[in-house]
Order: structure tokens, then sequence, then C-alpha cells
């Protein structure tokens, strides 16, 4: 790193998850220090959708958290942040914009496609347009960026970044960078919490028709068992395949994200003086748990160690299981924080 950027110290931080980790590297750096687990849960990332009417890759979509950026927009907002987003047409116009913010001092919050930044591991570069990061400086070798999912701050290549910027295709970026405005002097953190809370509960068990939340995973169930004989046996391999990456891949991931809203529940339990988040925190790790095996009978089945029925089956009533104890979990954690 060269001395102009070196005088730029940024406080990076690894983290779970790329959205929650962006935004809490943002505030952090504007002296406002929050778990990630607390901007995740306040933001209400957890969530949870299967349907065939939407397709990636040509497979159905299985999403275990909200659309991207819900968790930025919820979370300032539920605490009183006023953020700014730009989008843009032209990509020279994007590039100038950010180096001007930088060159104020501002660290920025952007959105890219993984495909397209080099200091990925090539295995690990797929088209994904929804990636949040942090840039906050620039020299002679390049933007330098607070990349959540690592363990330094990382360099990209000019054209590389803007060329992640500026990819095309589901959730397109479109230059799109966001940064705070103006930060209350004091926040009400345990308003945003419940706020938070309720929201979730909300997706997880009121959303009628749609299969969402709890009724989302008993549509999945009810589907798997079935798929060897409507599908076929290479492309029910698919679908689970496109299941398990979706939960274990893609950012933190289903179980991932259980375990995130468990960390959060913990906090919550200290911040609102309710000792009953605890017990329901220790409940959704076991959750989280139960979720990492069926991810793990999944990969059997795509690698062909186990091509019996018997494993979809017990794919399903695993499935099964969860959705009984998620909607225990969740209509407690309603009673237990009122509106």
């Amino acid at each position: 790193m060269s001395d102009d950027a070196q005088k730029r110290p940024f406080p990076h931080r690894h983290s779970g998850h790329c959205e929650s980790g962006a935004i809490g590297a943002l505030l952090r750096d504007r002296c406002l220090d929050l778990s990630e687990p607390l901007w995740f849960g306040i933001g209400g990332g957890l969530f949870f959708l299967h349907t065939r009417l939407i397709k990636v890759g040509g497979l159905a979509l299985t999403t275990y958290r909200v659309a991207p950026l819900a968790i930025v927009r919820n979370a300032t907002r539920r605490l009183g942040i006023s953020m700014r987003y730009e989008r843009f047409r032209d990509p020279e116009v994007a590039g100038e914009r950010l180096e001007t913010l930088l060159a104020q001092g501002m660290s920025v919050g952007l959105q890219t496609c993984v495909y397209w930044l080099p200091y990925f591991p090539a295995a690990m570069r797929f088209q994904f347009n929804a990636h949040n990061l942090v840039a906050f400086a620039k020299d002679e070798s390049g933007f330098w960026l607070s990349d959540p999912v690592f363990e330094d701050v990382v360099c990209c290549p000019p054209e590389a970044l803007q060329r992640a910027r500026f990819a095309r295709g589901a959730f397109a970026p479109r230059g799109l960078l966001y940064y705070p405005e103006k930060i209350p002097a004091a926040l009400d953190v345990a308003s945003a919490i419940r706020a938070g809370i309720r929201s979730t509960c909300r997706h997880m068990l009121a959303i009628p028709v749609l299969p969402v939340g709890v009724r989302g995973i008993r549509v999945l169930a009810r589907g798997i068992g079935r798929w060897p004989t409507r599908f076929g046996e290479a492309q029910a391999r698919a679908e689970i395949g496109q299941v398990v990456r979706m939960q274990e891949e893609i950012g933190t991931g289903g179980a991932g994200f259980r375990f995130l809203f468990a960390a959060f529940l913990q906090e919550a339990a200290s911040h609102l003086g309710t000792p009953v988040l605890s017990e329901l925190s220790a409940e959704m790790t076991a959750i989280g748990d139960r979720w990492r095996e069926f991810a793990l009978i999944g990969a059997h089945i795509c690698k062909g160690s186990r091509a019996d029925l018997d494993a979809y089956q017990e794919l399903a009533e695993i499935l099964w299981q969860l959705a009984r104890r998620e909607e225990v979990l969740f209509r407690a954690l309603k009673d237990a924080v009122p509106a």
C-alpha cells in the first residue's frame, strides 16, 4: 500500500456476510461501531423463499435472506441514519464520482459482481451481482477496498472494479454507490432491535399465499421427495445442488444466516432485558446445525454417493422438522417482543 493510502487507515473487519459487513464497516469508519449480528438482525436479514416462478441458471430460486440491499436500507432507516444511494448509466461518470468522494476522505459502499473482482480466487469467482464492499482509498496501484469476506484490505485495478460495478444480469449494480449523509447524535438501538425482530417474524410467519418463510420451507419439503420421479435422477441432483449452493456457498448461506441471527438474539436479550431471547438464540443455533445436516446429505446426493430415493425422503423429513421448529421459534419470538 502506498504512503497516500496508508494515510487513510480503515477499520477493516472480517465479517460473516458481505452486506451486513459492508454497512458495519461504513458506519464504523464514522465512529459508530455496532456488531455485525446487530446490523443483520435490525435489517431483518433472515428470510426464506422457494419458488419456480423465478429461475437462477434455469433452476428454481431458493433464498435464505431478504433482497439485496434490504439489510442496509432497513437497518439504517430503523436507526434513523440518513443514507444516499447513487446509480449511474455512464461507467465513466460513475468512476469519476467514486474518485471524487474518495478524494474527500469518504469511504463508500459499492455493489459489485464477484466474477470481475480479480482478488477472489478463480474457483470462487462466479456471476453474482449483489456483492457489497467498501472503497476507502485510491492510489497508483488501484482502488483499496475493505471486502468483508477477506481477512485484510485488498487492492483492485480500476478497470476490474468498473466491470464489477457495471456487470449485467439479475440485480445488475448499475454502478451503485452509497454512504451515510447524517447520523443521529443518539441512536435508539432497542427500538430498532424490536422493529427488526417484528419484521423477521412477519416474513417467516405471516406472508399469505407466497412460498415464503415457514410456508416456503414446507413447499420445498413437499416437493423435494418427489423430484427423482418428477425430473429424473440427473435433474433432481441439479435441483438439490441449487438448494445446497444457495444455502452454503452464496454469501453466508441458509445455516450461516441462522447462526448470525442467533448471535443477534443473544445481543438483543441484553439490550432489551429479555432473557427468553437467549433461550431462543440457543434454539436457533440448533436449527442452524440441522440445516447443515440437510446440506451434507444433499451434497452426498450431488456427488452420487447417495442416489437412493430414501435420501430424498430423508431431506424432506428434515425440512418438515425444520419448518415445525422455526414456526414454534418465531411464534415465541413474536410473543416475546410484542408490537
